[in-house]
């Protein structure tokens, strides 16, 4: 028993040592892991690409013409001449008014032309005898001057005549509504036995030409600029500058359509100028007053270095920088110029080459110059050759 006491003291000292052995051990081991060992970042690794921007802004579509149908002569309505939402033609009836008392006024404005032009080649003949028995004196002169003077008056009044006609003839066509316009038709405002009358505010119906349409949208002034420079390329000019549609369900709808013109006001509010689109609307699919979304190629950018969003660093300066692994392994700060955001990347004009490794993932680990570990970054690498804005 003696012997077993002696030798607990050589047993802890022994245990004590192995534990302080081990924990140094782990302890180190630790620090060259975390502080000492390359840090794991995730990258992407960047390539050049061509680059076509998209500016995507909302529009809405408007009819490319629009006739509000209102009578010109006031009336009984006695027909409606149309089925409601069709197609029309112009010069088409669409309302027949009670034409009885039009007809009776073009019946004795004829009856007065006629009288007119009997009177006149009474008068003309008198005058003609007259101018023959002057030169011989015949009759006075009192005398041919009133005949001739007949003869003038005569013709004014025939003048008169016609023109009174042509009025009456205008009010009798105008008894018969037609659309001035090919188009759609909407509903009737009116039904028959109405009493219509001339500068009536509300209209009988509207005819809209909805092929090709219009799709008026609103860009900010500064883009209108860049737009225009993009456009002043001659190649822009002979094609015309395309612009796609979406629609409210998401979808893409298929007939391309082209700018026509930039208004030339700029809204003091909004900042904003409209551009108008005109869309080819050959099944009648777009309606005027839908809401879409115009995408507008803005450039075609050759060469294109894009990063994703998360690889930025903004600087206190307001500049920007991105972390890269140089060809030692170890994190590299790169100031950089990206000049606009492109989809759900960023479009680099100076500092990259194309080439470069870039850390997206563990930006917040490390500083340049420190040892880095690259593994491919989950997130999406920048290969979208088309980008909307």
């Amino acid at each position: 028993m003696s012997r077993s006491l002696k030798s607990l003291p050589r047993v802890l000292t022994l245990t004590l040592l192995a534990a302080t052995l081990a924990a140094c051990g782990q302890h180190g081991s630790q620090e060259g892991a975390g502080a000492n060992g390359p840090v794991p970042v995730g990258v992407v690794n960047l390539k050049v690409q061509d680059v076509k921007i998209e500016r995507e802004l909302p529009g809405r579509t408007v009819a490319h013409r629009i006739a509000e149908i209102r009578p010109q002569v006031g009336g009984i309505l006695l027909k409606r001449l149309f089925a409601e939402g069709a197609e029309v033609k112009a010069g088409q009836a669409l309302y027949q008014i009670d034409d009885a008392s039009f007809k009776a006024s073009y019946d004795s404005a004829s009856a007065a032309l006629a009288r007119a032009e009997a009177t006149l080649v009474s008068t003309r003949l008198k005058a003609e005898r007259y101018q023959e028995l002057i030169a011989i004196n015949g009759v006075s002169k009192q005398e041919n001057d009133d005949a001739q003077a007949a003869y003038l008056q005569a013709k004014a009044d025939v003048a008169a005549a016609k023109a009174a006609q042509q009025v009456a003839k205008i009010n009798l066509n105008y008894s018969q509504i037609t659309s001035p316009i090919s188009g759609r038709i909407g509903k009737s405002a009116v039904t028959e036995g109405a009493l219509l009358a001339v500068g009536q505010a509300s209209a009988l119906t509207t005819v809209q030409q909805l092929d090709p349409i219009y799709v008026d949208i609103s860009q900010s002034s500064a883009e209108l600029v860049r737009l225009k420079a993009e456009f002043a390329d001659s190649a822009a000019k002979r094609a015309g500058l395309s612009v796609t549609l979406i629609t409210e369900d998401g979808r893409e709808y298929p007939q391309p359509g082209t700018l026509q013109f930039a208004d030339t006001t700029v809204d003091p509010d909004t900042g904003g100028v409209t551009l108008r689109v005109l869309v080819p609307n050959p099944d009648k699919t777009l309606l005027p007053g839908m809401f879409v979304r115009a995408k507008l190629a803005q450039a075609n950018v050759s060469n294109a270095v894009l990063i994703p969003q998360a690889a930025l660093i903004r600087t206190p300066k307001g500049g920007a920088m991105v972390m890269a692994v140089d060809a030692k392994g170890q994190a590299q700060a790169i100031q950089v110029k990206a000049s606009r955001a492109v989809g759900d990347q960023w479009l680099i004009t100076e500092g990259l080459k194309g080439n470069e490794q870039i850390i997206v993932e563990g930006l917040q680990k490390v500083q340049p110059g420190v040892p880095v570990k690259a593994e491919v970054a989950k997130t999406a690498t920048p290969s979208s050759a088309a980008a909307r804005q």
